[in-house]
């Protein structure tokens, strides 16, 4: 249970908002990577379309801020699935200090969700100072309380410091600084993935190119490859509806040999940082051309070049596969720390292939036709955000 910091009022149930009377607040917690509170009165209120350019700049502004935070994921995620905003945006003396991204996702059996964000691996709350963190949290948690959902989930991806919700470890993500220079990623590699690298380029004949005309082959080739691993796939109309919100923060790549699309990529820039997001392949690509390791350093190069200094790799589970392959790439992995309110459900998240109920799901999707999963995707995405 989080309650509200010192002489910060609880909202009351139906109440858009809330607001602190106190000047000069003191947080409970200190927080050295954040600025102190500011004086005036701190307001939470609900997000309003009217506040989507504004919220957008505090993003950007701000150092722990990502392109899941925008207004424009959450835009998307309710024109293509469905999933009505319940952002928060908190004001003090008339401007954006904060801001929470969510949604309320609904559950084929079962009471709905609040999520920061869905479909988002890292979109928690984000506030000039940690009493406005705090307070979104504290909204967010009575926002829970009063649509009486399962669970409030608040993808954080460093510890918010907020001790009375629950935690769970099933994720790490991956991100790395890039060389100063463009020419020095290719020999920044371990050895061996060097060696793959250079193969698929000067071997195989595998290049780069860029474009927006390559989303529908990300669909197909993130579909296919969903579906081996015995997960639906998202629509084309996901991809599409995401380029157009996010706009020139949102940037398509294909791997391509001999003029045929091996592999493709959905990637996010946000300040200096690429974030490499959605990727599907052919079956052989990587086991005949090593066309991911070939796009991971191509993508690399392309950000270096224009200007970005950081690489972010995205999530994976810690039992996965994935988990040693992105090792090999250089990437070390750091633990996400997500945190949730239970309110009707009994237990946080456990997506995992040990997991004897999902196991058995996917193994039967594996085995579905191609037709028949394609068809059902779409709809499943919905329910799994």
């Amino acid at each position: 249970m989080v309650e509200p910091p010192p002489g910060v009022g609880r909202p009351r149930a139906g109440q858009e908002g809330f607001d602190s009377e106190r000047d000069g607040m003191q947080s409970r917690r200190s927080a050295p990577h954040r600025r102190g509170p500011r004086d005036g009165a701190l307001e939470v209120r609900a997000g309003r379309p009217d506040d989507d350019a504004a919220r957008d700049a505090f993003v950007a502004a701000q150092p722990e801020g990502g392109f899941a935070q925008r207004a424009g994921w959450l835009r998307a995620g309710e024109r293509v699935f469905g999933h009505r905003r319940r952002d928060l945006v908190a004001w003090r003396d008339g401007r954006i200090v904060g801001v929470l991204p969510l949604a309320r996702c609904e559950r084929l059996l079962g009471p709905a969700h609040l999520i920061s964000v869905p479909y988002g691996v890292c979109a928690g709350p984000l506030g000039e100072d940690e009493l406005v963190v705090r307070v979104l949290v504290a909204a967010a948690v009575e926002l829970a309380r009063v649509e009486r959902v399962g669970r409030l989930e608040l993808r954080c991806d460093a510890d918010p410091g907020l001790d009375d919700l629950a935690t769970s470890d099933l994720y790490v993500a991956f991100a790395r600084d890039l060389p100063a220079a463009g020419e020095d990623i290719l020999t920044g590699l371990p050895k061996e993935e060097r060696r793959l690298v250079r193969r698929a380029r000067d071997r195989h004949g595998l290049e780069l190119v860029e474009g927006a005309e390559h989303i529908t082959d990300l669909e197909r080739l993130f579909h296919d490859s969903k579906r081996r691993l015995g997960s639906p796939s998202l629509p084309l109309a996901w991809f599409q509806t995401l380029h157009e919100e996010l706009g020139g923060a949102a940037v398509v790549h294909a791997t391509r040999r001999v003029g045929i699309t091996v592999a493709a990529s959905l990637s996010f820039v946000h300040g200096d940082t690429i974030s490499m997001y959605y990727v599907g392949t052919t079956p052989e690509a990587n086991r005949a051309w090593a066309a991911t390791s070939f796009m991971i350093a191509g993508l690399a190069e392309w950000a270096r070049e224009r200007g970005l200094s950081r690489f972010d790799l995205g999530r994976s589970r810690r039992d996965s596969g994935a988990l040693a392959f992105k090792r090999n790439q250089g990437f070390e992995a750091r633990p996400l720390a997500y945190r949730y309110h239970l309110v009707r459900s009994r237990t946080t998240p456990s997506f995992t292939p040990s997991n004897p109920r999902t196991r058995i799901l996917r193994e039967v999707w594996a085995r579905l036709p191609r037709a028949v999963t394609h068809g059902l995707s779409p709809a499943a995405a919905r329910y799994l955000p």
